[in-house]
């Protein structure tokens, strides 16, 4: 008879969806990495099994605005949790995955929101981040802070109404405990902008300049680790899992030890690195341009990484195919650019809405360099997959830079990850093997292992990255010499897309 699975809730920026992951048991082992120093561990992969999935789509009532639904999303998660456990029965235990940030603000009597999900793309609050940085409080306004302090303001000016905040992850668990948490992890409360910079607390500095009560905020909580029980499912297991998105793919991808890195590569691109135990030296953003993260916290311990953004990746070639109409759909880009053998010295900077690490500049835009009569739409396309693969080396080289580490092989999951073209670009750019995850979202599998290590499923980190192995590895595929020589010249193409809008480019957060 199997042993019970696990319930995996995992919200993204466009839905919601439940999985049920189980150890493979018909494996006694697994070897790791392909990267010369394989790990063999006597840990047991995760298989995903019952996945159900709702769409919740974001609104933008006005330019810069991102809103959702929380009653939608309430609904969804329920309705996909109920799905999933139709099919598999009573699971051990549950674990949360989500895009960070996102601000909900709630009655704590009634569990009504007091106004709309602000999503974390939203930008209305800019001007408040700009106002405050004379006060010596950088915040950037995709993070919750200033979203928490605009919904506060708008349904309780005086402080006055017992309200609860929260990140997706506290808006999830208070459903699935029928009222009964109200909670977050570290990964999750680091993005909120409110956390002090080790990790441990709330920033009180931070919360008197934005008048925001620390009764409204969640209790810190491990992201494995049980939590409390989700009465609202059969069985009430216990939510035994809580991660960021990108922290929970970096578990999911195995990089649980110093020095083993993945990248996501979806509408933008996210880099992320495990450090350890010991926080990077830095306060906010190092010099090549990553951020200090809580990779995550177990045992009342806390792990590190760094994390380095990508702007705009997938969601260039969604301007190929919606905007231009060069392609029919996103996989033609694959073949497209493959049907010629280079871009014809042609160059491509992803920077459709800026540029992130090292960079960070808001005001560069998008650029093609040596553009001539003889290019065509093959080379078009070629040049956007090889300029998104350039800006993940970007982000490889400043990961290491930041960290001291040398980074031996890239894991990647996300939408781009099939696209073999791309996949090959990104070897070549960063002269490293490049490790295609063998689930296209390694989310749901980093939910499911932090869970399962508070159950005792999995025994540790270590154990995790033993467990790792990769779809495919696709090697560099050319010299050292002309990686250095491409490099040079997509960089040279790089400069001439800063500064595109100067106002833009003097914004630091």
């Amino acid at each position: 008879m199997s042993e019970p699975g696990l319930l995996v809730i995992d919200v993204g920026t466009s839905g919601v969806r439940a999985a049920v992951v189980c150890p493979d048991t018909s494996q006694e082992s697994r070897t790791g990495s392909t990267d010369g120093t394989r790990r063999t561990s006597a840990g047991r992969a995760a298989v995903i099994g019952e996945v159900h999935h709702v769409a919740v789509l974001p609104s933008s009532p006005a330019p810069g605005f991102v809103e959702f639904d929380p009653i939608e999303l309430r609904s969804a998660v329920l309705s996909t949790a109920a799905q999933a456990l139709r099919g598999s029965g009573d699971v051990s235990g549950v674990g949360i995955a989500n895009q960070r940030a996102s601000t909900i603000v709630w009655d704590r009597a009634t569990g009504d929101p007091v106004g709309p999900g602000i999503g974390w793309q939203d930008l209305r609050t800019v001007g408040t981040c700009l106002a405050l940085q004379p006060q010596g409080i950088r915040l950037a306004p995709n993070v919750s802070a200033t979203k928490l302090a605009m919904l506060l303001d708008m349904a309780d000016p005086g402080r006055e109404r017992d309200l609860c905040f929260g990140t997706i992850d506290t808006w999830v668990a208070w459903i699935l405990s029928e009222g009964r948490l109200h909670v977050t992890d570290p990964t999750n409360a680091a993005l909120t902008g409110l956390l002090t910079p080790d990790g441990a607390r709330w920033d009180t500095a931070i919360l008197e300049a934005l008048r925001v009560p620390e009764s409204v905020l969640p209790e810190l909580v491990d992201s494995s680790g049980i939590a409390g029980a989700a009465s609202a499912l059969p069985g009430s297991p216990p939510i035994c899992g809580i991660a960021g998105d990108q922290q929970a793919s970096l578990v999911g991808q195995g990089c649980t030890l110093p020095g083993l890195a993945k990248a996501t590569f979806g509408t933008g691109g996210m880099l992320d690195c495990c450090v350890g135990a010991e926080r990077p030296p830095f306060s906010s953003r190092g010099p090549a341009g990553c951020y200090p993260v809580v990779a995550w916290r177990r045992n009342a311990s806390t792990s590190w990484g760094v994390e380095a953004v990508m702007l705009s990746a997938g969601s260039c070639v969604e301007w190929l195919r919606d905007d231009l109409g060069i392609i029919e759909s996103s996989a033609d880009s694959d073949s497209i650019a493959a049907s010629c053998k280079d871009t014809g010295d042609v160059w491509f900077v992803p920077a459709l809405v800026g540029l992130g690490t090292p960079i960070w500049d808001f005001g560069a835009r998008a650029a093609f360099i040596g553009i001539t009569r003889g290019t065509g739409r093959a080379e078009i396309v070629r040049a956007v997959l090889e300029g998104i693969a350039h800006r993940g080396a970007d982000l490889l080289e400043a990961a290491e830079a930041d960290t001291g580490l040398e980074i031996p092989s890239l894991r990647v999951d996300g939408g781009m990850s099939a696209n073999a073209t791309f996949l090959q670009a990104l070897a070549d750019s960063t002269g490293k093997p490049v490790e295609v995850s063998p689930v296209l979202e390694a989310t749901t599998l980093g939910a499911a292992y932090l869970a399962g290590m508070a159950l005792g499923i999995w025994a540790d980190p270590e154990e995790i990255a033993g467990i790792w192995s990769p779809r495919e590895v696709v090697r560099p595929a050319v010299s050292p010499s002309v990686r250095s020589e491409r490099r040079h010249r997509w960089m040279a193409a790089r400069d001439k897309a800063r500064g595109t809008i100067p106002e833009l480019s003097t914004l630091e957060f």
